[in-house]
């Protein structure tokens, strides 16, 4: 099927240096029979991308020569390969920013995000979504409602990771859970455990206004450590039993510290956020005495059409995190927001197309 009024150039926001962006025009990606052309209408800006941003390399992954950022994204179909069949120009989409190959063991076994072949959006070598046009193979963009804004839809890839912390930990209706740091990634999970049916929903973080949002996305306890210990005030929330999970999302060594220390005998311990250091002091004896289980969580898996259901579903509105909004031109002073403006902004988010 033809393309309808595409260009053959677009705009995209490159850096060449760290904490270097400028505005350029590059070719519009040519689609293979597998795959669909998407018109980007909303970029969120992620922790990954401040990383690459700021420091050029998150662990073995090191950004070289040019790159573009961006893969929290959500657009509209403009045009469709030859085997496509599921999708129509037109269609309003969420993108699942991570294409595998599909035949390794990892992806038979339904464990995709351990592709060791994954091609992820704005992960070194492959670019990000800071462009007026992306493509992406068929089965990685997913059809939104009309009512679900691109904002929204672009917070379906965070919301992923909630999903499949909530999945890997095994998360049941009605226990209780602890969730230690409020970024994007952490008010999201607050989003995921509401959506599991956890009954208390314990928060901590440092900064009011994340705290605040917490709430608004299901909170039942907020705790700021800057006032409390968050142990302590766990354990007095708790009558002292501590909570049946924790997961720690903000890649702090206090926090797993304190998120392993809040768990009830036989806890769940989740492990989302990415530290610095590689290695972190933690209590052995107490994981031992427990029988703590630990998860390890990697990005998701088979976790969109959940996302977009309960995100479209009215039961939380996510859009309330969208705290800043600038077009593609602006891309650094929207990175610069980001990277120094915490306290102030939650979810920052890049329009391609305004």
């Amino acid at each position: 099927m033809p393309s309808t009024h595409v260009p053959t150039v677009m705009k995209a926001a490159v850096m060449h240096q760290l904490r270097e962006i400028s505005i350029e025009e590059i070719p519009v990606p040519q689609i293979k029979s597998d795959e669909v052309l998407i018109k980007v209408m909303a970029v969120g800006i992620c922790g990954s991308d401040l990383h690459y941003y700021d420091h050029g390399r998150i662990g073995p992954y090191i950004v070289e020569g040019s790159f573009i950022l961006g893969h929290e994204c959500a657009g509209e179909i403009v045009d469709i390969g030859d085997d496509v069949h599921t999708l129509r120009i037109g269609d309003r989409v969420a993108i699942e920013p991570g294409v595998t190959c599909g035949v390794c063991e990892m992806c038979k076994a339904g464990r995709y995000n351990l592709c060791p072949n994954v091609e992820f959006l704005a992960t070194p070598p492959y670019d990000g979504a800071f462009v007026q046009y992306l493509k992406i193979r068929q089965d990685f963009a997913f059809l939104i409602p009309d009512h679900l804004s691109y904002e929204e839809a672009a917070l379906v890839e965070p919301f992923s990771v909630g999903i499949h912390a909530a999945a890997r930990s095994k998360l049941q209706p009605g226990s209780t859970i602890a969730i230690m740091g409020m970024g994007p990634v952490g008010l999201m999970a607050v989003a995921a455990a509401k959506a599991y049916g956890a009954s208390k929903i314990i928060v901590t973080d440092l900064e009011p206004l994340r705290l605040d949002a917490a709430k608004k996305m299901g909170a039942t306890h907020v705790i700021n450590v800057l006032e409390q210990d968050a142990i302590e005030a766990i354990q007095t929330i708790t009558n002292g039993v501590g909570v049946d999970t924790a997961w720690e999302t903000a890649g702090s060594p206090k926090a797993l510290q304190a998120a392993l220390g809040s768990l009830r005998r036989g806890g769940k311990l989740a492990i989302v956020g990415l530290p610095a250091q590689a290695e972190i002091p933690i209590n052995i004896p107490f994981i031992a005495d427990n029988e703590v289980d630990i998860y390890g969580v990697f990005r998701y898996a088979n976790t969109y059409p959940k996302g977009i259901e309960f995100l479209s579903s009215g039961q939380i509105d996510a859009s309330v995190l969208v705290t800043d909004k600038y077009p593609l031109e602006q891309t650094y002073e929207a990175m610069e927001r980001a990277l120094n403006h915490k306290s102030e902004c939650l979810k920052v988010v890049v329009y391609p197309n305004a």
